[in-house]
């Protein structure tokens, strides 16, 4: 079967260096993560302006993230395993024309309706972009050194691209229009869309299984109910009955799922992959994982502005140590890797990250406080990227790669329902824990969030150790 770029070396014969070709592959492959990643925090700090603008209402203001996320986590696994089904190649170039197109109808939208519409084919072509691209990457570096950095370097830049949508977004809506969020996508596109297919080989299985519909209707839509419940959380509280309702409709669904599964000849997702310790338990400990990260923006949100009084672009300024950190974490995780191993490299990163995110629990009221928030930051960073880097690795070792899109598809599913849950559970639990109001019933709730967050790093720690078979450094097999 032919792969991406270059045919993958026979086992054993791993390139120890990146070839030009690879290089280029490598390139447009993190470019088009890179950006799918910006995509998802980019529009947060132009809601209002948005809003004004086009004339929303505040209730329905939030269903300009809540439509993109509902459709990038819900199609995700879907979409992972089309790739693995009817090319991976074709699935990535052609998600990247939804992509350009969602987004130049999205910068020229002029009413509500528009826009919504514009974000959920975003999501879709993330959903369909993102499992293809790192099915692309997986199966062009074979197991090794070469996957290890790879994945370091795509896990660096995707967690950098969530603190520069941040950014980006402020920066952009401050100095010239909301719009260019969405036009910053259509040239990007079009690069990529130019090149990829001179560099790129298509790459199918020889033999075509029949879609898993029932599969593939019963996971998306239960994927779909639980993101929706969990966004409902974050906004209506855990005992709303949107949100309870939602949830136990997901769980239903994805039971049902699994029972299809069981039964199928040609399942959506083989239950036998799904058994694999490295594929079950590295997915438990990357959904640990980018739920704290990405869920500790939001205290730390509400620390730099309602308790320190930071304006929203110095706020969103401030995170740029913690995005260097995961760069720091990215580009160092395929080192660590290499001389430790993935499981190792778990519990260490792991480790790290907790450590400096209960050093939070010492911020104060006072501005001083902000060199332990940039230290804590950029070290937890580092942690983190370890575990996510660690997670990919681990997640999509020991298949076939004719089951990388799958597996790809499952990583990338938990990449985004993390992302999705993490805000919602920190929201939660700092509204619960704020006894009164002010700034110091604000810092009391916010340490109660940074707790339970760095209590929920420790959980992931524990599964890697304990569930967890020590994998081999990298560098020595």
């Amino acid at each position: 079967m032919s792969v991406t770029g270059v045919e993958a070396p026979a086992a054993g014969t791993a390139p120890a260096v990146l070839t030009p070709r690879l290089r280029l592959v490598l390139v447009l492959l993190l470019t088009t993560q890179f950006t799918l990643a910006v995509d998802f925090a980019i529009l947060n700090v132009a809601l209002p302006v948005i809003g004004r603008g086009l004339g929303f209402s505040l209730g329905h203001l939030q269903w300009i993230a809540t439509s993109f996320a509902l459709c990038a986590a819900g199609f995700t696994l879907f979409f992972g395993r089309v790739a693995d089904l009817f090319g991976r190649r074709r699935l990535f170039l052609g998600g990247l024309a939804v992509l350009g197109a969602a987004s130049l109808v999205g910068g020229l939208a002029r009413n509500p309706e528009m826009l919504i519409a514009a974000r959920v084919f975003q999501g879709l072509a993330t959903a369909a972009v993102t499992p293809a691209g790192l099915s692309l990457l997986t199966t062009a570096f074979p197991e090794g050194p070469l996957r290890a950095k790879a994945l370091g370097l795509n896990g660096a830049l995707m967690s950098t691209g969530f603190t520069a949508g941040a950014v980006l977004g402020g920066l952009l809506t401050d100095l010239l229009s909301w719009r260019w969020a969405f036009f910053l996508n259509v040239p990007v596109a079009l690069v990529v869309l130019l090149i990829a297919p001179a560099v790129i080989k298509e790459s199918r299985p020889g033999e075509r299984p029949r879609l898993d519909v029932p599969g593939a209707v019963s996971v998306t839509l239960g994927l779909l109910a639980i993101v929706f419940g969990l966004t409902q959380a974050g906004e209506q509280g855990w005992g709303s009955a949107a949100a309870v309702s939602s949830l136990a409709v997901g769980v239903v669904l994805l039971l049902v799922f699994y029972a299809v599964e069981r039964k199928v000849p040609a399942p959506l997702v083989p239950v036998g992959v799904l058994g694999k310790r490295s594929v079950a338990w590295g997915n438990v400990a990357g959904l640990i994982a980018f739920l704290t990260e990405t869920s500790l923006v939001f205290p730390l949100t509400l620390y730099l502005q309602n308790v320190l009084g930071l304006s929203p672009l110095a706020a969103g300024l401030s995170f740029g140590v913690l995005g260097a950190g995961t760069v720091v974490g990215g580009s160092t995780a395929s080192k660590v890797i290499g001389r430790i191993g993935s499981k190792r490299t778990l519990i260490a990163g792991g480790l790290l990250q907790a450590v400096f995110t209960a050093a939070l629990l010492g911020l104060g009221a006072d501005p001083a406080w902000m060199w332990l928030m940039l230290v804590a930051g950029f070290a937890g960073g580092v942690g983190n990227m370890l575990v996510i880097v660690a997670f990919m690795v681990t997640a999509t070792s020991g298949l076939a790669d004719h089951e990388q899109g799958l597996a790809t598809g499952l990583a990338t599913m938990t990449q985004q329902v993390g992302i999705t849950m993490g805000t919602p559970v920190m929201s939660a639990v700092v509204t619960a824990a704020m006894a009164g109001t002010g700034a110091a019933a604000m810092l009391g709730g916010l340490k109660v969030a940074i707790a339970v967050n760095a209590a929920l790093v420790l959980l992931g720690v524990l599964t890697s150790a304990l569930f967890l078979r020590g994998g081999r450094p990298s560098g020595r097999r």
